[in-house]
């Protein structure tokens, strides 16, 4: 390219920049611009919030809002939070408003102290506007779980994210409605680095081969105990083979809508699986129990492939209702036969996530 070449290339997209302000859209260093998407729509319902007083428009006035749809025990909502906790920390004091609505998905966690609980064990201090019976959520259209929405000082939506991962997208579009509400550009443009482990380290995705499995019979899939699954009843179950993605149960278990229990100590769930971590979102099924459990792969205590709620030789405890990481394969990732041994009677048990 000559420079007269670039000198125009320069003045057409300086031209650009301009005119995407002059129509409310902050130039994007992400490519293009943010355009605005519609209104938001507030807070309006929130049963309670956590961190802060009740945030409205006339508190949110001239601010940056970033809002963060979760809920605790989603594992993609897990991973989502080490990088808005940072987000919320960095911008702070240059406009930016990190506000989480935590709407859930489970009957557990519509309860206000495992919510608490949850703010606690991941460090979330800023403002989380609790929505237990899913207002706020209906009220902004929203479908997923993490849900990221970008709010300008107008309350015009600007940029969403669906899912987790494009972070650095994410905060790119932050720095730029910053620096639209400023007038000024920031002067750090660094992106964030957070550190991250246990279940809040990144998926593998490359060798991820399963997905989210839900074990209550509202959502099951891939049940393969011999015995039918009873809705809602107490039956003793068995397990045999199974091949990937198949999971089945072994003792006496009640199958409910949305979670299993186990009714007596000593019965499993046992599942193949392909990927790098295994996950189980359990709980004791009575608060201040805790439930002994024991997990093993392929027949074998797990060792150095022991997630962070177990130890080498299988062994953890359920002590709350939250996600447990179970597994995660040091070496080399391959399909693996996991069993989940109560030890204890009553524990309930929701759904295996992978990463």
């Amino acid at each position: 390219m000559t420079r007269r070449g670039a000198v125009i290339t320069i003045a057409s997209a300086l031209a650009s920049a301009l005119a995407a302000l002059a129509a409310g859209a902050a130039p994007f260093s992400g490519g293009g611009t943010l355009p605005v998407e519609g209104r938001a729509a507030g807070f309006d319902g929130a049963s309670t919030w956590l961190n802060s007083a009740p945030l409205g428009a006339r508190q949110l006035r001239g601010k940056v809002v970033l809002v963060d749809f979760w809920t605790y025990s989603c594992i993609n909502c897990i991973r989502t939070v080490p990088y808005v906790r940072a987000w919320a920390r960095k911008y702070r004091d240059q406009g930016l408003v990190v506000v989480g609505v935590h709407t859930p998905e489970f009957a557990f966690e519509q309860e206000l102290a495992n919510v608490n609980a949850a703010l606690a064990r991941f460090g979330i201090d800023f403002p989380v506007a609790v929505d237990s019976s899913q207002r706020i959520w209906r009220a902004w259209g929203n479908r997923f779980w993490p849900a990221l929405y970008l709010v300008d000082a107008e309350g015009r939506i600007r940029h969403h994210q669906f899912g987790e991962g494009e972070y650095d997208r994410m905060e790119r579009a932050i720095q730029a409605l910053l620096a639209e509400t400023r007038g000024a550009p920031l002067a750090d443009m660094g992106l964030v680095d957070p550190r991250a482990g246990a279940e809040q380290m990144a998926p593998d995705l490359g060798r991820l081969e399963s997905e989210e499995t839900y074990l209550g019979y509202d959502k099951a899939v891939h049940f393969r105990s011999p015995e039918r699954l009873r809705e809602d009843g107490t039956q003793q179950y068995s397990v045999g083979g199974l091949d990937l993605n198949e999971w089945g149960l072994s003792g006496r278990w009640t199958v409910g809508a949305e979670s299993i229990r186990a009714d007596e100590g000593g019965a499993a769930i046992a599942c193949r699986f392909g990927a790098r971590d295994l996950h189980l979102v359990a709980g004791p099924g009575q608060a201040g129990r805790k439930v002994r459990i024991r997990v093993t792969l392929d027949g074998r205590p797990p060792g150095a492939d022991h997630g962070s709620d177990i130890d080498a030789d299988g062994n953890g405890t359920v002590d709350a209702t939250r996600l447990y990481q179970l597994v995660r394969q040091g070496g080399t990732v391959r399909r693996r036969r996991a069993e989940i041994r109560f030890l204890d009677a009553g524990a309930r048990a929701y759904a295996f996530t992978f990463g």
